[in-house]
């Protein structure tokens, strides 16, 4: 099994683990974001863009947010949830490609919003809507 393989079996096992750490993350980027361009304000200037990783790493954990989505929407007890989490990515999916392409000028304290709401709803799955046996699960009840 590659890396890959190994990583996207961890992610169905927990999504819900995966999906709250990496919405957090991705607050913590953003808000670490302006700190650190600040504090090396020269060595960004000389170079005249940030790091390509850096600048980029907001889309890994959409990525990451993506398919713990998709597994936990698979598994929650309550049907709602799978709208909350559905709604929240999408919502915070938008603020962060509208950031990278300027469509319109929202602001920030949104995108925020997004990744903290899709963190709560992760952990509120985890702690609340677990499947206790098959037939409890909101795929089984559509």
């Amino acid at each position: 099994q590659t890396n890959m393989e190994i990583n996207l079996k961890l992610i169905s096992l927990k999504p819900d683990i995966f999906g709250a750490v990496a919405s957090t993350l991705c607050v913590v980027h953003c808000l670490l974001t302006p700190f650190l361009f600040l504090s090396n304000g020269l060595i960004y200037t000389e170079l005249d863009k940030t790091p390509f990783l850096w600048s980029n790493l907001d889309f890994i954990f959409i990525l990451i947010s993506f398919l713990a989505i998709y597994r936990s929407s698979q598994t929650t007890s309550k049907p709602f949830m799978k709208y909350a989490l559905w709604i929240s990515w999408i919502c915070l999916f938008s603020f962060i490609l509208n950031e990278k392409i300027f469509l319109l000028s929202i602001p920030g304290y949104l995108t925020y919003a997004a990744a903290l709401s899709l963190a709560s709803f992760h952990i509120y799955n985890l702690k609340f809507c677990q499947c206790k046996t098959e037939n409890c699960c909101a795929k089984n009840t559509k």
